[in-house]
């Protein structure tokens, strides 16, 4: 019994000591941070499924408001939280050379090729192909494949609101942009049955899993061990539907213009190239195979429809709660609806610069990814300090924390779309506002989210007004089993016919 108890004392004791290994990383350079936990470091409220780690980040940051950085444990990994808005413009922009990569990779057979978590070298060919896919001709010519499926989202929202004023906001809204996305990247339209298979799709993607610890805790071990932070389900759908949707086209790109189309534009080059800054810089090539169409179509797919969604619905939900803006929202639709003849055009939508604003104003309070994160190309001395990270570490960039401080925005916690007319937006920091992070890896999607969530707000509030519910929470909490920002429960609200 002495025994048993001599090694399994012995055998907590080499735990303890491997799983605090490297805590006194950040202490020994002189660093401050908060304290960690053996194994969880500073995130054991978000390994627990506590609280969502946007939240966890914001009171680290707000705990140290006079430092540039903050030295944090993500599991027992060392991490850097960047503070400081000057630093945050020098890694994220001026040297994002040495700040290429994400920092989550995996499988590429897994769709680990697709654009948003591809490593620099894949990142840079694709994102300078896939970026003409948003200019603003291309987004011209999809406006009837979104307005299309706004009318018929307007009738689903009002036969149901017929039967109950109540509705749960993001199931609405979200039926519009899975609409939207299918239409626009690969000419799909939806029945039920594809409703629900791609609802199962949604809690795969967006659901918390221990994969992405595993990779804290190990860097690299997911690309190593040819692992995915994503279930084998959704490889196989996104295959299927890509080689599908190719099969129907024969192969060739037809006069729709969508992301297939451009795909399909590529694919018969077999392979991109990017782009070289100089002369002796190695050519980058990216074989154009099955794989890597599917994992573009997957990301396109989700980033598209459920960032939008969610957006959405908190814009919703501050709408309800502030009718004063909700009318001054409405009479502006109106107005400038009248002026082209109730048509809605690129051109009408950006006349909406109200409209506009609240939608900034709603990503301010709710950026819906969060935190950012790059990784170090090489070893880096973060400016104005004498810290350095080391090649491979990660430095992060708490977007919510940014948003609530009251250095940039005053009485945080209101919602004021005014912080975002010309004049109190000119004299901000350009790294004061991160919802669609920023430099050259910011959201490529960005334009397209814009003018998707435009286009159903325009038609649902052309129609219809929301107001608080029985059900509405007076204030909100956050998803821990969500990976994007997401509101525990839902938003219930009624909808009414104006």
């Amino acid at each position: 019994m002495l025994y048993l108890l001599v090694t399994l004392a012995s055998a907590l004791t080499l735990l303890y000591f491997y799983f605090t290994r490297t805590f006194n990383y950040w202490k020994d350079r002189n660093v401050a941070g908060p304290k960690p936990l053996p194994f969880f470091g500073n995130l054991k409220d978000t390994t627990l499924r506590r609280k969502h780690a946007a939240i966890v980040f914001k009171s680290i940051y707000d705990a140290y408001p006079n430092e540039k950085v903050v030295g944090v444990y993500r599991m027992t990994t060392p991490c850097l939280l960047l503070r400081d808005l000057d630093v945050i413009k020098q890694v994220m922009i001026k040297d994002f050379d040495l700040f290429l990569d994400r920092g989550v990779e995996f499988s590429k057979e897994g769709l680990g090729l697709n654009l948003f978590h591809a490593d620099g070298d894949t990142w840079r060919v694709l994102r300078n192909r896939f970026t003409p896919v948003f200019t603003s001709g291309k987004l011209r010519n999809m406006l009837y494949l979104m307005t299309e499926r706004g009318e018929h989202f307007v009738e689903y929202v009002d036969n149901l609101r017929a039967k109950q004023s109540e509705q749960p906001i993001h199931l609405l809204v979200q039926k519009f942009t899975m609409a939207t996305i299918s239409a626009c990247a690969f000419g799909l339209d939806l029945d039920d049955d594809m409703y629900k298979v791609l609802d199962k799709i949604d809690k795969m993607i967006f659901t918390a899993n221990y994969s992405l610890e595993l990779d804290m805790m190990y860097p690299g071990i997911l690309k190593k061990f040819n692992g995915s932070i994503f279930p084998k389900f959704v490889n196989t759908f996104f295959n299927n539907l890509a080689q599908t949707v190719v099969k129907q086209r024969g192969g060739l790109p037809t006069n729709r213009k969508d992301f297939m189309d451009l795909i399909l534009e590529l694919r018969q080059q077999k392979t991109i190239e990017g782009t070289k800054k100089m002369d002796d810089e190695k050519l980058r090539i990216v074989e154009l195979t099955d794989s890597v169409i599917a994992a573009q179509a997957f990301v396109f797919y989700a980033a598209g429809y459920e960032t939008s969604a969610s957006t959405m619905t908190y814009m919703f939900y501050e709408l309800a709660k502030n009718p004063d803006i909700q009318d001054k929202v409405i009479a502006e639709i109106d107005a400038v609806l009248k002026r082209y003849n109730g048509e809605i055009t690129y051109d009408c939508l950006n006349d909406m610069t109200y409209l506009q604003q609240v939608f900034d104003e709603t990503l301010r309070k709710y950026p819906i990814v969060d935190p950012l994160q790059r990784n170090a190309q090489t070893d880096y001395i973060i400016p104005g300090t004498n810290v350095t990270i080391k090649k491979g570490q990660t430095v992060l960039v708490n977007a919510m924390a940014i948003h609530y401080d009251p250095k940039y925005y005053p009485d945080p916690e209101k919602f004021d779309p005014e912080r975002f007319s010309p004049e109190n937006e000119k004299d901000r920091h350009s790294c004061a506002y991160l919802p669609f992070g920023t430099g050259p890896r910011n959201c490529i999607g960005m334009r397209f989210a814009k003018v998707q969530s435009r286009v159903c707000v325009v038609k649902f509030l052309s129609k219809f007004r929301v107001e608080p519910s029985k059900k509405t929470p007076a204030k909100l909490e956050y998803d821990p089993m969500r990976l994007v920002l997401f509101p525990k429960g839902g938003i219930h609200l009624n909808v009414l016919c104006r």
